[in-house]
């Protein structure tokens, strides 16, 4: 699933989890919510190192040196 379905999905469980007494599904919310924070950091990071890569490219001949 993705990053905010996780979030979401984590955060309803979390809830019903305290206002029910269920210890175990607050915790499997909070383990959801955790897991969409993760993916949220690896996405980003993604993002990082891939602005980094293009960055060290070289311009295209082409391309428009007004654009940059």
């Amino acid at each position: 699933m993705g990053e905010w379905t996780d979030k979401a999905k984590g955060k309803v469980k979390e809830t019903v989890g305290v206002a029910t007494g269920d210890r175990s599904l607050e915790a499997e919310g909070k383990a959801d919510t955790l897991k969409g924070n993760i993916k949220g950091k690896v996405e980003d990071a993604k993002r990082v190192i891939k602005d980094a890569v293009d960055g060290d490219k070289e311009p295209r001949r082409d391309a428009d040196p007004h654009q940059r």
